[in-house]
């Protein structure tokens, strides 16, 4: 099983000592989405088993979406109007990639309903699924003139489907059916003849992280039937959705993956493994143990991650990870890095779509927003510094430049990577 790890103990040591006060659950909203999807054929129906908004311009309590190079956005919105007055909700495309953004609104004949949900792809389109009686039905919107163009993908029978963040191979996009015995996988857009059941998984499934940019490999957190804890497991979509173990940090542990950096292996993670949730981080086939720092723990507010940077190649510590803040005073944004060990908290802009947002690969972070005097802009947020060094021993308590303890600096252990569910309990000591 793998080994958690609080930090501020001895370097690779493993604990499940509880280490403070139990903090307040977080959101788990599906952030960011990639590049996907081509023209697809309409086909008929296949049988299948919040952050608060700007008060003049209310948004659907969905995510704000981006594909993965922040090239485009969309999210549902309605019109300013009168308070208490009734608004129609419709698709709104945001184009970030050009020198000032700007927003496209998509309206079709008839108003959306508030829970469709809307996906950006890479083309400039923007995929939508409504639900329609015991039917999701999915479209694409494009604009076309004054108008919206819509073509129609197809639809598939069942009460509820979210769709996943779209595979890394920009062609393609998901929706999870999920159920208490098993969890239908659908490839909703970039097939060939409309919706394609393409894995059944058994168990409740929830999330949805991508582990690799080919969009194989698949992360779903799963609750086998008949309960017990909650497993990240990946998803292998090229061997019939074929299931293996991803995160096991106890035996009893809910193990969640929150997110997964493709480039330099760093994976977010959500577990009970130490007492109670907590925010932690590992590395993909490391033998390493999963890292909880102290520092992604303040007091009276929810901390959840949202987007990790780019590029790092082979050097998941160097990673700048961006995180949504909940607190009393409303959201705003968190900026950590594994080596630093501290968390920087900084104010978001007014008007910011709370857990949107993207890194470009020199660090600086983009978080779209929009209030009563900019409809449409982006906020870019170079990431701090961790200037100071880090201490040579361990310690149990902060100091007032508020780092984190830090285990001692020792060499590196060269080490063949295992997957995390097989990670040991302790690091192998160093030959003599």
């Amino acid at each position: 099983m793998t080994a958690c790890a609080i930090e501020g103990g001895t370097a690779g040591a493993a604990t499940t000592a509880d280490p403070g006060p139990e903090e307040s659950g977080e959101p788990e909203e599906p952030v960011g989405a990639e590049e996907a999807a081509e023209p697809e054929a309409a086909a008929g129906a296949v049988p299948a088993g919040p952050a608060a908004p700007w008060a003049e311009a209310p948004r659907a309590p969905g995510t704000f979406t981006l594909t993965a190079d922040g090239a485009y956005g969309a999210r549902l919105t309605a019109a300013p109007g009168a308070p208490g007055e009734q608004r129609a909700w419709y698709p709104e495309r945001w184009t970030l990639d050009g020198p000032e953004p700007y927003a496209v609104p998509l309206p079709l004949h008839q108003p959306e309903e508030p829970d469709a949900q809307v996906v950006p792809l890479a083309d400039g389109r923007v995929l939508i699924r409504r639900r329609v009686a015991d039917r999701q039905m999915f479209s694409l919107l494009y604009p076309t003139g004054p108008a919206t163009g819509e073509l129609a993908l197809g639809a598939v029978e069942c009460d509820g489907m979210t769709l996943l963040p779209p595979s890394p191979d920009g062609s393609s996009v998901y929706g999870l059916s999920a159920g208490d015995h098993s969890s239908l996988l659908w490839l909703v857009a970039g097939g060939a003849f409309g919706p394609e059941l393409v894995a059944e998984v058994p168990g409740h499934c929830s999330g949805g992280v991508w582990l690799d940019r080919a969009g194989r490999m698949l992360a779903l957190d799963r609750q086998l039937p008949g309960g017990g804890p909650v497993k990240a497991v990946a998803v292998d979509l090229e061997r019939n959705g074929e299931v293996t173990p991803l995160l096991q940090i106890t035996p009893s542990s809910d193990d969640r993956l929150l997110l997964a950096d493709a480039d330099s292996g760093l994976l977010l993670l959500r577990s009970d493994a130490p007492g109670h949730d907590r925010l932690g981080w590992g590395v993909l086939g490391s033998c390493l143990p999963v890292r909880f720092p102290e520092c992604l723990r303040p007091a009276d507010v929810a901390v959840t991650p949202f987007a990790v940077q780019p590029g790092q190649m082979l050097m998941p510590e160097s990673c700048a990870v961006a995180l949504r803040i909940d607190g009393a005073a409303g959201s705003w944004v968190g900026v950590w890095r594994p080596q630093g060990r501290r968390l920087h908290q900084l104010a978001a802009p007014e008007g910011w779509s709370a857990g949107a947002g993207y890194w470009s690969r020199d660090g600086v972070l983009h978080l779209p927003y929009a209030n009563a005097a900019t409809p449409c802009a982006v906020a870019r947020i170079e990431a701090p510094g961790d200037d100071e060094p880090l201490p040579e021993t361990g310690g149990t308590g902060g100091d007032a430049s508020g780092t984190e303890p830090s285990a001692a600096v020792t060499p590196p252990v060269v080490c063949k990577p295992v997957p995390l569910g097989q990670a040991p309990l302790h690091r192998a000591a160093p030959p003599d």
